[in-house]
């Protein structure tokens, strides 16, 4: 049985290349490097027996992304008559005996029931902690198989564990490869690793306006257009938000109004001693990837019931407040108070800061002076080797928690892995239609 299906160039050493026990994979933003990935190990488990583990930092992250990618080529390729995808539970099950896994590494528990696992792919490898990682390394086991590791990511700071890992730890003076060396090569081995880098033109399935959006970054953030359009680590810049600004209240106002389908958001924190109850109000330009932050509540020493009284206005408008869901007693008193309020979902504070991050622009009100005293300069924690610490900062920022909140269920046009479009398909540009042979077809 031969299957064709059309590949960029840059992936194709990559997608049939088994050589190795280590694959890293570092790129910018619409490389298609996940999406690659996704191919390659569909050909390998339509070839050989094998069990493999798709792993994320969080498990619920995993099923609008591995899985979902896994599932669109094994439809594009029109196997899925035959190739079993399966949400309850997460699993895809194939012809000759082998099987994907999805895992979450906020659930280590469920990992220590994985038996004869011979292929591990962690996506977003840098938002897995170095220890999740290590423990990554002894769950790869087989009796007969070879083993292999595949990691994808977007560059972060050269703080982050993958970078000390598989390229440079000053600390301990430990040297493996020069980042910048990738980047001119774009391929390199090193013993039982296969580095990887890609960027948005290594796709010839993207189409213009995405590599135009991409250079725009350049314009409100650098360090994002470094991580995004050319896909680098570095040392990220102080300032979590570099994009936040202040104007006027009447000036903000005046924006959302002229704003065509403007989308409305509320958030809550909860505090009480030290930390304080905060809500924004927010309004959403979704077009032209725009933030504006409108009215702000915040205190603290501060009862439910006290505050209840404070923030009436919200019975009366029942205005959706997205709240904390650490605190279901809270949102329940609020709730029978009359209030409408739900507990957000919690994904980890690095992904809601670059969720925050991927908009253009952040407007904040002049009379929210909390939201500009705790975001305006708001800066990343550093470790004791002046290294930035991604989801730390120099204060605990309530607005800021109060935002994630208030955007949950909203995405940013997130501009990472770009699905693949045929229809930009244009004879000449590089691309090449592989037929792939498997041997074990007539098992379907």
């Amino acid at each position: 049985m031969d299957i064709e299906k059309e590949i960029n160039p840059r992936f194709e050493d990559y997608i049939f290349n088994w050589d190795y026990k280590y694959y890293f994979l570092v790129g910018g933003y619409g490389s298609s490097k996940s999406y690659n990935t996704a191919f390659k190990i569909i050909l390998k488990l339509l070839e050989e027996k094998r069990t493999a583990l798709v792993v994320r930092e969080v498990y619920d992250t995993i099923r609008d992304s591995c899985y979902s990618l896994l599932e669109e080529i094994i439809i594009d390729m029109e196997l899925d008559d035959t190739i079993k995808c399966k949400t309850s539970p997460m699993q895809i099950k194939f012809p000759n005996g082998s099987k994907i896994i999805f895992k979450g590494m906020d659930k280590p528990a469920k990992l220590k029931s994985i038996n004869n696992v011979s292929l591990i792919w962690i996506e977003e490898c840098s938002e897995v902690k170095y220890a999740g990682f290590k423990e990554l390394i002894g769950r790869l086991r087989h009796p007969k198989l070879k083993l292999h590791m595949i990691l994808t990511t977007n560059p972060v700071s050269k703080g982050n564990w993958c970078y000390k890992h598989f390229f440079i730890n000053k600390k301990k003076k430990r040297f493996i490869l020069d980042d910048q060396d990738l980047y001119k090569q774009k391929t390199i081995v090193t013993k039982d690793t296969y580095y990887h880098h890609s960027t948005a033109d290594d796709n010839y399935f993207l189409p213009q306006s995405y590599i135009d959006e991409l250079d725009d970054i350049k314009t409100y953030d650098e360090d994002l257009h470094r991580i995004a359009r050319k896909g680098e680590f570095g040392t990220n810049g102080l300032k979590v938000l570099p994009q936040f600004q202040k104007a006027p209240h009447h000036e903000v106002l005046s924006a959302i109004q002229a704003i065509k389908k403007p989308i409305y958001r509320v958030g809550m924190d909860f505090g009480f001693e030290k930390s304080f109850n905060a809500i924004v109000r927010m309004a959403i330009d979704d077009e032209n990837k725009i933030l504006y932050i409108y009215w702000q509540y915040y205190k603290n020493h501060m009862t439910d019931d006290k505050t209840a009284i404070e923030i009436s206005e919200f019975k009366r408008t029942q205005e959706l407040i997205r709240a904390d869901c650490a605190e279901p007693k809270t949102i329940q008193y609020y709730n029978q108070e009359g209030f409408n309020m739900v507990g957000a979902d919690k994904p980890t504070r690095l992904e809601n800061t670059k969720k925050v991050k991927r908009f253009r622009k952040i407007i904040c009100s002049e009379d929210c002076k909390d939201v500009i005293d705790e975001l305006e300069d708001l800066t990343y924690a550093t470790d004791k080797n002046d290294e930035i610490i991604e989801d730390e900062f120099s204060i605990d920022p309530h607005t800021f928690s109060a935002i994630w909140y208030g955007l949950d269920g909203y995405e940013v046009s997130d501009l990472k892995e770009h699905k693949y479009d045929d229809s930009v398909y244009k004879k000449g540009s590089g691309i090449k239609k592989e037929s792939v042979p498997y041997k074990k077809a007539k098992v379907f």
